[in-house]
C-alpha cells in the first residue's frame, strides 16, 4: 500500500482555485465531443435491467461500472464523462448497470441486479467485448455496491477470481458509520444529513449493530480470496475512514491493495476539472493496465 505521497501536494493550490471557481453543486458536464457513444441495452431475460455501455477504438478488457448516488438516485448516463476518460485512458469498454434504487427498491435490490449484470459481463465479454479480461468499479455507493458484488461472486457462483481487479472510490463500507461519518459536517458533501438519509432510504428500519451485517457493511466481512483493488480517497470526504480501514482489511486478508490518498480531495473530486483528478486517473488507470496482463 502506498505511503502518502508528498508529491501530491504541488495539486492543492490549483485544486483549491478551481474548486472555488466552480458553482455550488456537481461539476459542469464535459463537452459532448469528449465522451464516447452510450448503448443502452436489456441484459437478456431482464427486460427492467438494463446496462448503457462505452466502447473506445481499443479494448483490453471490460469495466462492470456501478455508479454512485447514495442508493436513491442516479443513472449510467451521468458517469458518462468519467467513464469515458478512464474508458481511453485504460483502453476498456465500460457497462454501467442501471441498478433498481431506494427508497422504492429498498436493500438487497440494488446488489442483486449487480450481482445478475456481473454473471452476464462473466459468460458474455468475450463473445461482445472480445475479451473475457473483466474488471469492476463504481464510486461512492457504486464501490460499496461493487465490494458487495464481489462478496455475492465469490460466495455464490465461486466466480471472484474471474475479476481481473476492482476500482474503488470513496466507498461507503459501513453504514453503523465510521469516525470520519461521525465527524462529519454540513459543508461536506456528505453532510450527516445525506448520510442518515442515505441509510433510511436504503436499509429501512435498520440500526446500529443491524447495519454491520456483512451483507450491508462490506467492511465487516470476510474479505480473503478477492481480486486486486485501487482504493481511492480525499482527505476532506466523509468516508475518508471507509476507505482507509477497507484497504487495510483487504490487504490483511491476502488480497493485492493499492491505497490513494489525495490531499484535499473531496467526494466529487475525481469528477472535478483539476490536474489532481486527473493523476487519480492515471493513476487508476496504470492499476487497471497492470492487472490486465
Amino acid at each position: 500500500m502506498r505511503p502518502y505521497d508528498p508529491t501530491l501536494d504541488a495539486l492543492v493550490e490549483e485544486q483549491r482555485q478551481v474548486i472555488a471557481a466552480l458553482p455550488p453543486g456537481p461539476p459542469p458536464p464535459p463537452p459532448a465531443a469528449a465522451l464516447l457513444p452510450g448503448v443502452d441495452q436489456a441484459l437478456p431475460g431482464r427486460p427492467d435491467l438494463k446496462v448503457r455501455i462505452l466502447r473506445p477504438e481499443t479494448v483490453r478488457g471490460v469495466m462492470l461500472h456501478v455508479h454512485g448516488g447514495g442508493f436513491t438516485v442516479g443513472s449510467p448516463a451521468m458517469a458518462d464523462g468519467g467513464n469515458s476518460r478512464l474508458a481511453r485512458a485504460a483502453g476498456i469498454a465500460v457497462v454501467s448497470v442501471d441498478y433498481r434504487l431506494a427508497p422504492a427498491h429498498t436493500h438487497p435490490a440494488a446488489v442483486d441486479d449487480c450481482e445478475a449484470a456481473a454473471l452476464w459481463l462473466l459468460a458474455e465479454s468475450r463473445a461482445l467485448f472480445g475479451t473475457d479480461r473483466v474488471l469492476i468499479g463504481g464510486d461512492s455507493a457504486g464501490a460499496t455496491l461493487s465490494a458487495l458484488t464481489l462478496l455475492r461472486l465469490r460466495d455464490r457462483h465461486d466466480a471472484a477470481r474471474r475479476v481481473r481487479a476492482a476500482h474503488l472510490v470513496v466507498g461507503n463500507y459501513d453504514f453503523s458509520m465510521t469516525p470520519s461519518q461521525r465527524q462529519s459536517t454540513d459543508a461536506l458533501f456528505l453532510s450527516p444529513a445525506r448520510l442518515r438519509d442515505t441509510r433510511r432510504a436504503a436499509f429501512p428500519g435498520l440500526d446500529g449493530e443491524q447495519l454491520r451485517d456483512a451483507s450491508i457493511s462490506p467492511l465487516y466481512a470476510d474479505l480473503r480470496g478477492l481480486p486486486p483493488a485501487i482504493f481511492s480517497v480525499g482527505t476532506q470526504d466523509s468516508l475518508l475512514d471507509d476507505t482507509l480501514f477497507m484497504a487495510a482489511r483487504w490487504r490483511a486478508a491476502g488480497n493485492v491493495t493499492e491505497l490513494e490518498v489525495y490531499p484535499e480531495a473531496t467526494h466529487l473530486f475525481m469528477t472535478q476539472p483539476t490536474r489532481m483528478a486527473a493523476e487519480a486517473l492515471r493513476r487508476a488507470a496504470a492499476f487497471i493496465d497492470h492487472h490486465l496482463g
